[in-house]
């Protein structure tokens, strides 16, 4: 995996930078925030098929538990892969994604099945962006969830997330309004997505994931590319020195409720554990029939177990 490459084309990750896309070590950053109702504005540039941006979820989801008091996410879209009229940096046509994502898998050690290029490819990640910003017209919290809902069918379940019928069930599955969704994923959600592509160029956004942690006093710090979870607390602490880290349980039901889907490198980071052995409890509960788990070529998934009514 050669910088060349990386350099020029956007669905090459480097999983040394934790980036997909462009390398821009020298942004100007000139971005502007409204005062959010939280002390720290958290302003993430992310894709639905960016690899780097589902490697960094472990990260995220931490975060989101200690400082959650104290930060807002502001999610915005990138523009990961406009269509395939390129030809460069090694990657030209759908399937040659197909053996870099198995390798960014073991590199980031979460479950991603490549062979969804090989079977049923995306001609763009333009769609599901879309319909993110439509569903977050509706309610942003739901959005969040169509959007991990949208990235497992994709880097688990082989599902060509560009499809509507798939972003249908999807938006279903976490409780949006589906008829709504289509009418704002048609109109609206188009022109904020366009809002979000304007706001990234403006701020040299190239790759994914770019964070930016802005305070009241207008002072910002960027992390750009998945990085250890230190970064991101350090980022917190440095546009708020009194935000205080929140002391969670560390049990599998708390953290299943939380988040009713959880991978083996996520439930390490949330609960300290080794991956290995964090492994080896997610698989003890789905023995015991308290789990259910979702096996790829790279990796499996646990979910809360559905209750018989």
């Amino acid at each position: 995996m050669t910088t060349d490459s990386t350099n020029n084309n956007p669905l090459i990750c480097d999983p040394i930078e934790g980036v997909c896309g462009i390398s821009e070590n020298n942004q100007t950053v000139t971005i502007t925030t409204r005062k959010s109702e939280k002390p720290v504005k958290v302003i993430y540039f992310t894709d639905p098929i960016c690899s780097s941006c589902w490697g960094i979820e472990p990260q995220l989801r931490k975060l989101k538990l200690e400082y959650g008091d104290d930060i807002e996410i502001d999610y915005r879209m990138g523009g990961l892969l406009p269509d395939w009229s390129y030809n460069s940096g090694g990657i030209s046509k759908p399937s040659d994604v197909a053996h870099h994502w198995d390798e960014v898998s073991l590199h980031y050690e979460m479950p991603i099945d490549g062979d969804v290029w090989l079977e049923d490819p995306l001609d763009s990640s333009y769609p599901p962006s879309i319909a993110f910003k439509a569903a977050q017209i509706q309610n942003k919290e739901k959005a969040v969830l169509l959007m991990r809902e949208m990235r497992e069918m994709l880097f688990l379940n082989k599902r060509n997330i560009a499809k509507w019928e798939h972003i249908a069930t999807a938006a279903e599955r976490v409780g949006l309004n589906v008829e709504q969704l289509k009418n704002d994923f048609e109109g609206r959600g188009k022109i904020l997505f366009e809002e979000d592509l304007k706001l990234a160029k403006e701020n040299g956004v190239r790759g994914f994931p770019s964070i930016f942690f802005i305070n009241d006093s207008g002072n910002k710090e960027m992390i750009y590319g998945t990085k250890p979870y230190i970064f991101y607390e350090t980022a917190v602490l440095k546009m708020f020195p009194n935000a205080r880290k929140n002391e969670y349980s560390k049990n599998w039901e708390f953290l299943f409720e939380k988040y009713p889907s959880l991978t083996a490198k996520e439930f390490a980071e949330l609960s300290g554990l080794k991956k290995m052995e964090s492994e080896k409890i997610l698989d003890d509960l789905f023995i015991k029939g308290k789990l259910q788990k979702l096996t790829t070529k790279n990796g499996s998934l646990w979910t809360v177990k559905a209750t018989e009514e």
